[in-house]
């Protein structure tokens, strides 16, 4: 195995920082487990920074420790709570070309290290993340994390348009020239730094490399998941305000492989979000209205369930092809046969929660009146439309970037880290 070179004068290739609030418990094993994988298996100088920020038990000692009697191990104190501010500081300062960071718990599986941080060794990619939503990772977790997670970045590929799969998995690295040019603009501080770093990279069309990880949940997690989902969706209303309004500086980053998606023409879907969701409010308020008139209407000769039936299967027609057409703007006659296929599971769905509405009505009040019926479906298909927009615009008209570079387009080369091998101690 190849042990990383004894140069203590020379900058490390890789700075890995553990950021850390009052784990004075896992931090000795953790970061031992890190410093004997990577002095066995890395072929490149590296360091582990300990980013202390703001604990209040012996976390400090125990690190300070760590650095003086571990080889390549430094700490950093900061007096501020927030994991993305630790990131930004330690990432900032460092004198590494390349920057990573990962979760004290190390439920990453490590053999995943080498991969995730090579092609911005070489130049290839700007940032790279692991990946507990691949197809081929492996994660053991609970039920309800499962949930949250992949709803969670549901929420962002159909709110923020992000192609990325997993946000929020504890395992990422980032070139430094990209980390010092992107980081200032990321204003968040805490667990929702890395989304925002993540989209406004894909923003500007910066190339995220993903790697597939093995995963183990750990059970002793600190993580307030209610707590964090809040800041998250915060965070999200936030960045999509600002990415509408055009507030944000996206051309400062450099494009290095002149291969930005912005600059690819469309076909069928435009790339603005604010257009989409005014196209879609304004569908959507139409639909409802033409949904009441048809329930009120067909009320008149049959039960509720039949009537909500009817009205949403005619209404759901219409609005689809209304979407189609007014919101994402796909013209003729492709795939307009399919989209409506999907435009009826996307039914399915409003008639299930419609539907369960009605049922619990029922089962509260037999003989409620029929305002009370209106007023629970004008609810219920409340409760459904931002669910509604999110399929529509990630599964039914999805944004399909597949067109061909400009012909005598060529692009621009990245610069490129080389490093020589060295030999084991």
């Amino acid at each position: 195995m190849a042990a990383h070179p004894a140069h203590p004068a020379a900058p490390p290739v890789l700075d890995i920082v553990i950021p850390v609030h009052n784990e004075e418990k896992d931090l000795p094993p953790s970061v031992r487990r890190l410093h004997d994988h990577l002095t066995r298996t890395f072929p490149y100088r590296f360091r582990i920074t300990i980013a202390d920020n703001a604990s209040t038990d012996t976390t400090p000692e125990v690190a300070a420790h760590l650095a003086a009697h571990v080889p390549d191990v430094r700490h950093v104190r900061l007096e501020e709570k927030g994991r993305g501010r630790a990131l930004r500081a330690v990432w900032s300062a460092s004198d590494a070309p390349v920057l990573a960071y990962m979760d004290v718990d190390l439920s990453t599986d490590l053999n995943a290290l080498l991969p995730l941080v090579a092609p911005l060794i070489s130049g290839h990619s700007d940032l790279a993340i692991g990946s507990r939503l691949a197809r081929s990772s492996r994660v053991v977790r609970g039920g309800k994390r499962e949930f949250v997670s992949r709803a969670y970045n549901l929420i962002l590929r159909g709110s923020l348009h992000a192609r990325f799969s997993d946000a929020q998995c504890g395992f990422k690295a980032i070139r430094a020239d990209v980390a010092r040019a992107l980081l200032p603009l990321v204003e968040d501080t805490g667990w929702f730094f890395d989304t925002e770093m993540l989209v406004l990279a894909e923003r500007a069309g910066l190339r995220i490399h993903e790697v597939p990880v093995d995963w183990v949940d750990d059970p002793d997690s600190t993580v307030h998941i209610v707590k964090t989902a809040a800041e998250d969706l915060k965070g999200v209303w936030r960045v999509g305000r600002a990415l509408a309004v055009g507030a944000l500086p996206l051309d400062r980053l450099v494009r290095p492989f002149g291969d930005d998606p912005r600059d690819r023409a469309l076909t069928g879907v435009p790339r603005t979000l604010p257009r989409q969701l005014v196209g879609f409010c304004v569908v959507g308020v139409l639909s409802t209205v033409f949904y009441l008139l048809l329930y009120s209407a067909f009320r008149t000769f049959t039960g509720s369930q039949a009537a909500n039936a009817l009205a949403l299967l005619v209404s759901a027609v219409a609005n689809t092809a209304a979407n189609r057409r007014l919101t994402f703007g796909v013209r003729g006659r492709a795939r307009a046969v399919r989209h409506q296929a999907q435009g009826l599971v996307v039914f399915a769905i409003g008639l299930a929660l419609t539907s369960g509405s009605l049922a619990a009505l029922d089962a509260a009040a037999e003989d409620a009146s029929h305002g009370t019926e209106l007023a629970v479906l004008v609810v219920a298909n409340l409760a459904a439309t931002v669910l509604r927009f999110l399929l529509l615009r990630a599964w039914v008209f999805p944004d399909r970037r597949t067109e061909p570079t400009p012909a005598g387009t060529e692009p621009t080369p990245s610069p490129t880290y080389t490093y020589e091998m060295r030999n084991s101690r």
